[in-house]
Protein backbone atom coordinates (compact mmCIF):
# COMPACT_ATOMS: atom_id res chain seq x y z
CA UNK A 1 0.00 0.00 0.00
CA UNK A 2 1.37 3.15 -0.82
CA UNK A 3 1.39 6.02 1.45
CA UNK A 4 -1.02 8.02 -0.98
CA UNK A 5 -3.37 5.62 -0.14
CA UNK A 6 -3.11 6.32 3.61
CA UNK A 7 -5.12 8.40 6.00
CA UNK A 8 -2.95 11.45 7.15
CA UNK A 9 -4.60 11.35 10.98
CA UNK A 10 -5.72 8.07 12.60
CA UNK A 11 -4.43 6.52 15.98
CA UNK A 12 -2.14 4.82 14.03
CA UNK A 13 -1.00 3.77 10.31
CA UNK A 14 1.03 1.79 8.05
CA UNK A 15 3.49 3.43 5.99
CA UNK A 16 5.56 3.45 3.03
CA UNK A 17 8.56 3.82 1.37
CA UNK A 18 8.15 7.75 1.39
CA UNK A 19 7.09 7.86 4.77
CA UNK A 20 10.67 6.24 5.77
CA UNK A 21 12.80 8.14 3.53
CA UNK A 22 11.03 11.38 5.09
CA UNK A 23 11.83 10.21 8.83
CA UNK A 24 15.06 9.46 8.06
CA UNK A 25 16.14 12.18 6.20
CA UNK A 26 14.64 14.26 9.57
CA UNK A 27 16.73 11.91 11.62
CA UNK A 28 20.03 12.20 9.71
CA UNK A 29 19.95 16.15 10.18
CA UNK A 30 20.33 15.71 13.85
CA UNK A 31 23.65 13.41 12.93
CA UNK A 32 24.85 15.18 10.12
CA UNK A 33 25.18 18.48 11.70
CA UNK A 34 27.61 17.38 14.22
CA UNK A 35 29.09 14.60 11.67
CA UNK A 36 32.60 17.05 10.83
CA UNK A 37 32.41 18.60 13.80
CA UNK A 38 33.06 15.39 16.31
CA UNK A 39 36.56 14.99 15.10
CA UNK A 40 37.64 19.01 14.25
CA UNK A 41 36.24 19.58 18.01
CA UNK A 42 38.41 16.28 19.31
CA UNK A 43 41.35 17.32 17.32
CA UNK A 44 40.85 20.89 18.99
CA UNK A 45 40.68 19.60 22.39
CA UNK A 46 43.69 16.93 21.99
CA UNK A 47 46.01 18.48 19.49
CA UNK A 48 46.80 15.76 17.73
CA UNK A 49 45.03 12.61 14.78
CA UNK A 50 47.14 9.74 17.02
CA UNK A 51 45.36 10.68 19.97
CA UNK A 52 41.68 11.46 18.36
CA UNK A 53 42.02 7.98 17.45
CA UNK A 54 42.22 6.71 20.72
CA UNK A 55 39.48 8.32 22.05
CA UNK A 56 37.60 7.31 19.54
CA UNK A 57 38.41 3.45 20.10
CA UNK A 58 37.75 3.71 23.55
CA UNK A 59 34.39 5.44 23.30
CA UNK A 60 33.25 2.77 20.78
CA UNK A 61 34.13 0.22 22.67
CA UNK A 62 31.72 1.59 25.23
CA UNK A 63 29.00 1.81 22.63
CA UNK A 64 29.59 -1.25 21.69
CA UNK A 65 28.87 -3.04 25.00
CA UNK A 66 25.56 -0.51 25.12
CA UNK A 67 24.27 -1.70 21.93
CA UNK A 68 25.22 -5.74 22.57
CA UNK A 69 22.91 -4.69 25.63
CA UNK A 70 19.79 -2.88 23.79
CA UNK A 71 17.25 -6.24 23.66
CA UNK A 72 17.47 -6.23 27.30
CA UNK A 73 16.31 -1.99 27.25
CA UNK A 74 14.12 -1.69 24.54
CA UNK A 75 11.75 -5.02 24.98
CA UNK A 76 10.49 -3.30 28.07
CA UNK A 77 9.67 -0.04 26.00
CA UNK A 78 7.15 0.14 23.13
CA UNK A 79 8.97 1.06 19.68
CA UNK A 80 7.52 4.55 20.37
CA UNK A 81 8.75 5.27 23.47
CA UNK A 82 12.23 3.79 22.24
CA UNK A 83 12.39 6.03 19.22
CA UNK A 84 11.98 8.92 21.22
CA UNK A 85 14.85 7.69 24.08
CA UNK A 86 17.25 7.72 21.07
CA UNK A 87 15.91 11.27 19.91
CA UNK A 88 16.83 12.49 23.58
CA UNK A 89 19.80 11.04 23.62
CA UNK A 90 21.15 12.72 20.75
CA UNK A 91 19.46 15.73 22.57
CA UNK A 92 21.68 15.51 26.05
CA UNK A 93 24.86 14.76 23.45
CA UNK A 94 24.98 17.52 21.77
CA UNK A 95 24.50 19.42 25.42
CA UNK A 96 27.66 18.03 26.45
CA UNK A 97 29.85 18.50 23.02
CA UNK A 98 29.04 22.21 23.37
CA UNK A 99 30.73 22.53 26.95
CA UNK A 100 34.12 21.56 25.03
CA UNK A 101 35.80 19.66 27.69
CA UNK A 102 37.56 16.35 27.05
CA UNK A 103 34.72 14.37 29.51
CA UNK A 104 32.00 16.90 27.54
CA UNK A 105 33.75 15.20 24.11
CA UNK A 106 33.87 11.24 25.23
CA UNK A 107 30.80 11.30 27.35
CA UNK A 108 28.64 13.35 24.44
CA UNK A 109 30.13 11.14 21.31
CA UNK A 110 29.21 7.82 23.76
CA UNK A 111 25.73 9.10 24.05
CA UNK A 112 25.33 10.56 20.32
CA UNK A 113 26.47 7.22 18.90
CA UNK A 114 24.29 5.38 21.45
CA UNK A 115 21.21 7.33 20.37
CA UNK A 116 21.81 6.72 17.03
CA UNK A 117 22.21 3.54 17.40
CA UNK A 118 18.44 3.04 19.09
CA UNK A 119 17.27 4.81 16.06
CA UNK A 120 18.56 2.64 13.54
CA UNK A 121 17.38 -0.15 15.68
CA UNK A 122 13.70 1.05 15.63
CA UNK A 123 13.68 2.34 11.84
CA UNK A 124 14.88 -1.12 10.74
CA UNK A 125 11.87 -2.73 13.31
CA UNK A 126 9.65 -0.46 11.55
CA UNK A 127 10.56 -1.09 7.92
CA UNK A 128 10.76 -4.66 8.12
CA UNK A 129 7.27 -4.65 9.75
CA UNK A 130 5.85 -1.98 6.65
CA UNK A 131 7.56 -2.42 3.96
CA UNK A 132 7.64 -6.15 2.41
CA UNK A 133 10.51 -7.85 1.78
CA UNK A 134 10.15 -7.87 -2.34
CA UNK A 135 10.34 -4.65 -2.23
CA UNK A 136 13.57 -3.78 -0.33
CA UNK A 137 15.40 -3.26 -2.88
CA UNK A 138 13.62 -0.28 -4.23
CA UNK A 139 12.77 1.10 -0.62
CA UNK A 140 16.17 1.27 0.82
CA UNK A 141 17.70 3.12 -1.92
CA UNK A 142 14.88 5.49 -1.88
CA UNK A 143 14.76 5.78 1.82
CA UNK A 144 18.38 6.77 1.71
CA UNK A 145 18.05 9.15 -1.41
CA UNK A 146 15.79 10.95 0.80
CA UNK A 147 18.42 12.14 2.95
CA UNK A 148 20.85 13.68 0.85
CA UNK A 149 19.44 17.11 1.49
CA UNK A 150 20.43 16.58 5.31
CA UNK A 151 24.24 14.83 4.76
CA UNK A 152 25.32 17.19 1.96
CA UNK A 153 24.44 20.67 4.15
CA UNK A 154 24.67 19.24 7.88
CA UNK A 155 28.65 18.90 7.74
CA UNK A 156 29.66 22.21 6.28
CA UNK A 157 26.74 23.73 8.25
CA UNK A 158 28.13 22.36 11.18
CA UNK A 159 31.65 23.53 10.50
CA UNK A 160 30.10 26.62 9.56
CA UNK A 161 28.82 27.22 12.60
CA UNK A 162 31.41 25.92 14.73
CA UNK A 163 34.54 27.98 12.96
CA UNK A 164 31.75 31.17 13.38
CA UNK A 165 30.16 30.72 16.67
CA UNK A 166 32.33 28.19 18.85
CA UNK A 167 31.64 24.78 20.05
CA UNK A 168 27.74 25.68 21.15
CA UNK A 169 26.74 27.20 17.56
CA UNK A 170 26.78 23.51 15.97
CA UNK A 171 24.66 21.97 19.13
CA UNK A 172 22.08 24.52 19.25
CA UNK A 173 21.16 23.66 15.38
CA UNK A 174 21.53 19.56 16.34
CA UNK A 175 18.98 20.37 19.39
CA UNK A 176 16.48 22.71 16.77
CA UNK A 177 16.74 19.39 14.39
CA UNK A 178 16.29 16.84 16.89
CA UNK A 179 13.14 19.35 18.71
CA UNK A 180 11.71 18.62 14.67
CA UNK A 181 12.19 15.23 14.98
CA UNK A 182 10.30 14.59 17.79
CA UNK A 183 7.63 16.56 16.53
CA UNK A 184 7.38 14.63 13.37
CA UNK A 185 7.33 11.72 14.22
CA UNK A 186 4.93 12.24 16.93
CA UNK A 187 2.42 13.67 13.73
CA UNK A 188 3.16 10.23 11.91
CA UNK A 189 1.80 8.19 14.85
CA UNK A 190 3.21 4.66 13.40
CA UNK A 191 1.37 1.56 13.76
CA UNK A 192 3.96 -0.30 16.04
CA UNK A 193 5.89 -3.24 14.77
CA UNK A 194 4.22 -6.67 15.28
CA UNK A 195 5.74 -7.95 18.57
CA UNK A 196 7.40 -11.52 17.85
CA UNK A 197 6.53 -14.32 19.72
CA UNK A 198 10.79 -14.03 21.77
CA UNK A 199 10.58 -10.22 21.91
CA UNK A 200 9.39 -9.77 25.41
CA UNK A 201 11.64 -13.00 26.86
CA UNK A 202 14.95 -11.79 28.21
CA UNK A 203 18.11 -12.45 25.85
CA UNK A 204 21.71 -12.53 27.22
CA UNK A 205 23.96 -10.27 24.71
CA UNK A 206 26.18 -13.19 24.34
CA UNK A 207 23.29 -15.47 23.38
CA UNK A 208 22.45 -13.00 21.03
CA UNK A 209 25.85 -13.10 20.00
CA UNK A 210 26.14 -16.74 19.73
CA UNK A 211 22.94 -17.30 17.40
CA UNK A 212 23.71 -14.37 14.67
CA UNK A 213 27.09 -16.17 14.47
CA UNK A 214 25.47 -19.78 14.10
CA UNK A 215 23.71 -18.55 10.99
CA UNK A 216 26.53 -17.75 7.57
CA UNK A 217 24.09 -15.25 5.88
CA UNK A 218 23.60 -13.17 8.77
CA UNK A 219 27.48 -13.37 9.21
CA UNK A 220 27.63 -12.52 5.61
CA UNK A 221 25.26 -9.43 5.77
CA UNK A 222 28.00 -7.99 9.18
CA UNK A 223 30.98 -8.53 7.28
CA UNK A 224 30.08 -6.68 4.36
CA UNK A 225 28.33 -4.00 6.57
CA UNK A 226 31.07 -3.90 8.31
CA UNK A 227 33.17 -2.89 5.00
CA UNK A 228 31.02 0.03 3.98
CA UNK A 229 30.86 1.19 7.73
CA UNK A 230 34.74 0.97 7.86
CA UNK A 231 34.62 3.18 4.52
CA UNK A 232 32.27 6.27 6.12
CA UNK A 233 34.52 5.91 9.40
CA UNK A 234 37.38 6.44 8.03
CA UNK A 235 36.14 9.27 5.78
CA UNK A 236 34.12 11.20 8.79
CA UNK A 237 36.56 10.61 11.35
CA UNK A 238 40.09 10.81 9.24
CA UNK A 239 39.10 12.75 6.50
CA UNK A 240 38.44 16.16 8.11
CA UNK A 241 42.20 15.51 10.35
CA UNK A 242 43.98 14.85 6.45
CA UNK A 243 42.58 18.20 5.28
CA UNK A 244 43.74 20.15 8.35
CA UNK A 245 47.66 18.07 8.63
CA UNK A 246 47.70 18.77 5.01
CA UNK A 247 47.19 22.53 5.38
CA UNK A 248 43.85 23.04 4.08
CA UNK A 249 41.14 25.51 6.40
CA UNK A 250 37.99 23.83 8.84
CA UNK A 251 35.90 24.73 6.09
CA UNK A 252 37.73 22.48 3.40
CA UNK A 253 37.46 19.73 5.51
CA UNK A 254 33.79 20.14 5.74
CA UNK A 255 32.89 20.33 2.67
CA UNK A 256 34.79 17.11 1.83
CA UNK A 257 32.26 15.35 4.00
CA UNK A 258 29.01 17.53 3.10
CA UNK A 259 30.37 16.58 -0.85
CA UNK A 260 30.75 13.05 0.13
CA UNK A 261 27.24 12.98 1.02
CA UNK A 262 25.96 14.13 -2.20
CA UNK A 263 26.64 10.96 -3.78
CA UNK A 264 23.77 9.69 -1.90
CA UNK A 265 21.75 11.52 -4.84
CA UNK A 266 22.47 8.49 -6.66
CA UNK A 267 21.62 5.98 -4.64
CA UNK A 268 18.20 4.83 -6.18
CA UNK A 269 20.28 4.42 -9.45
CA UNK A 270 22.35 1.44 -7.88
CA UNK A 271 18.47 0.25 -6.85
CA UNK A 272 18.09 0.05 -10.53
CA UNK A 273 21.40 -1.28 -11.46
CA UNK A 274 20.85 -3.91 -8.89
CA UNK A 275 17.33 -5.21 -10.32
CA UNK A 276 19.28 -5.78 -13.83
CA UNK A 277 22.91 -6.40 -12.74
CA UNK A 278 21.69 -8.41 -9.11
CA UNK A 279 22.92 -7.30 -5.92
CA UNK A 280 26.23 -9.54 -5.71
CA UNK A 281 27.75 -7.88 -8.78
CA UNK A 282 26.79 -4.35 -7.44
CA UNK A 283 27.92 -4.56 -3.82
CA UNK A 284 31.13 -6.64 -4.94
CA UNK A 285 32.02 -3.72 -8.01
CA UNK A 286 31.58 -1.08 -5.22
CA UNK A 287 34.09 -2.74 -2.43
CA UNK A 288 36.72 -2.62 -5.21
CA UNK A 289 36.29 0.80 -6.50
CA UNK A 290 35.67 1.88 -2.68
CA UNK A 291 39.14 -0.29 -2.39
CA UNK A 292 40.83 0.72 -5.09
CA UNK A 293 40.38 4.50 -4.43
CA UNK A 294 40.76 4.76 -0.88
CA UNK A 295 44.65 3.12 -1.51
CA UNK A 296 44.76 5.93 -3.71
CA UNK A 297 44.07 8.60 -1.79
CA UNK A 298 46.29 6.89 0.87
CA UNK A 299 49.33 7.37 -1.40
CA UNK A 300 48.54 11.56 -1.88
CA UNK A 301 48.16 11.61 1.84
CA UNK A 302 48.62 14.60 3.54
CA UNK A 303 51.52 15.82 0.52
CA UNK A 304 48.62 16.33 -1.74
CA UNK A 305 45.62 16.78 0.69
CA UNK A 306 43.17 17.96 -2.13
CA UNK A 307 44.32 15.36 -4.67
CA UNK A 308 42.95 12.83 -1.89
CA UNK A 309 40.22 14.42 -1.27
CA UNK A 310 39.30 14.15 -4.63
CA UNK A 311 40.27 10.31 -4.75
CA UNK A 312 37.73 9.58 -1.25
CA UNK A 313 35.29 11.40 -2.88
CA UNK A 314 35.80 9.15 -6.22
CA UNK A 315 35.51 6.34 -3.03
CA UNK A 316 32.36 7.34 -1.89
CA UNK A 317 30.95 7.84 -4.88
CA UNK A 318 31.22 3.98 -5.46
CA UNK A 319 30.35 3.52 -1.54
CA UNK A 320 27.12 5.32 -1.76
CA UNK A 321 25.69 2.00 -3.81
CA UNK A 322 26.17 -0.62 -0.78
CA UNK A 323 24.19 1.95 1.23
CA UNK A 324 21.69 1.56 -0.88
CA UNK A 325 21.73 -2.18 -1.56
CA UNK A 326 24.18 -3.06 0.90
CA UNK A 327 22.21 -3.88 3.61
CA UNK A 328 19.72 -5.73 1.84
CA UNK A 329 21.50 -9.18 2.40
CA UNK A 330 20.78 -8.82 6.06
CA UNK A 331 17.19 -7.96 5.63
CA UNK A 332 16.14 -11.03 3.57
CA UNK A 333 18.42 -13.27 5.81
CA UNK A 334 16.93 -12.35 9.45
CA UNK A 335 14.17 -14.04 10.29
CA UNK A 336 10.90 -12.48 11.28
CA UNK A 337 10.61 -13.83 14.79
CA UNK A 338 14.48 -13.15 15.59
CA UNK A 339 14.43 -9.47 14.22
CA UNK A 340 14.29 -7.85 17.43
CA UNK A 341 17.79 -9.91 18.63
CA UNK A 342 19.44 -9.93 15.40
CA UNK A 343 18.82 -6.42 14.05
CA UNK A 344 20.94 -4.82 17.55
CA UNK A 345 23.90 -7.41 17.07
CA UNK A 346 24.01 -6.51 12.84
CA UNK A 347 24.42 -2.84 13.63
CA UNK A 348 27.36 -2.83 15.46
CA UNK A 349 29.20 -3.47 12.64
CA UNK A 350 29.58 0.68 13.33
CA UNK A 351 31.38 0.18 16.71
CA UNK A 352 33.14 -2.27 15.36
CA UNK A 353 34.13 -0.48 11.92
CA UNK A 354 35.73 2.45 14.21
CA UNK A 355 37.18 0.19 17.26
CA UNK A 356 39.47 -1.74 14.62
CA UNK A 357 40.44 0.52 12.21
CA UNK A 358 40.68 3.27 15.11
CA UNK A 359 43.04 0.82 16.81
CA UNK A 360 44.81 -0.12 13.67
CA UNK A 361 45.07 3.61 13.03
CA UNK A 362 46.26 4.77 16.21
CA UNK A 363 49.48 2.00 16.00
CA UNK A 364 49.78 3.25 12.70
CA UNK A 365 49.35 7.33 13.30
CA UNK A 366 51.90 6.35 15.63
CA UNK A 367 54.87 5.67 13.16
CA UNK A 368 53.73 7.21 9.67
CA UNK A 369 51.13 9.92 9.00
CA UNK A 370 47.40 9.37 7.76
CA UNK A 371 48.51 8.48 3.98
CA UNK A 372 49.17 4.85 5.62
CA UNK A 373 45.93 5.13 7.40
CA UNK A 374 44.17 5.02 3.65
CA UNK A 375 45.91 2.72 2.12
CA UNK A 376 45.54 -0.25 5.15
CA UNK A 377 42.16 0.82 4.43
CA UNK A 378 41.77 0.56 0.73
CA UNK A 379 43.70 -2.96 1.59
CA UNK A 380 41.10 -3.82 3.86
CA UNK A 381 38.52 -3.28 1.47
CA UNK A 382 39.40 -5.19 -1.20
CA UNK A 383 38.93 -8.45 1.21
CA UNK A 384 35.49 -7.95 1.91
CA UNK A 385 35.50 -7.42 -1.67
CA UNK A 386 36.84 -10.77 -2.69
CA UNK A 387 34.61 -12.45 0.65
CA UNK A 388 31.26 -10.79 -0.73
CA UNK A 389 32.19 -12.19 -4.50
CA UNK A 390 32.98 -15.90 -3.42
CA UNK A 391 30.44 -15.95 -0.50
CA UNK A 392 27.22 -14.28 -1.96
CA UNK A 393 24.54 -16.27 -3.90
CA UNK A 394 24.41 -15.85 -7.78
CA UNK A 395 20.79 -15.37 -6.65
CA UNK A 396 20.70 -12.46 -4.96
Amino acid sequence: MSDVTLPLKTASRRAGAMTFGFLFAAESLVRAINASVLSIQAHDLLGSSQKVSVLSTLVSLAVLATALNLPNVLRRLSARRAYFLGIGLLMLASVLLATFTLPGQALGVFLRNTGAAVLQVMLSLYILDHIPRDRLAESEPLRLTFSVLSWTAGPALGVWLYTRYGPAGPQLAALAAALFLVLFFSWLRLAEPRPSAMAHRPFHPLANVRRFAAQPRLRLAWIIAFGRSCFWSGLFIYGPLLMLEGGESKMAAGLLLSLSQAMLLITFLYGRLARHMGVRKVITLCLVLAAGFSFAAGVAGPAHPLLAGGLLLAGALATTGLDGVGGIPFLRAVRPHEKTRMAPVYRTFIEFSEIIPGFVFALILSVWDLGAAFMVLGSGLAVVAGYAWHYLPRSL
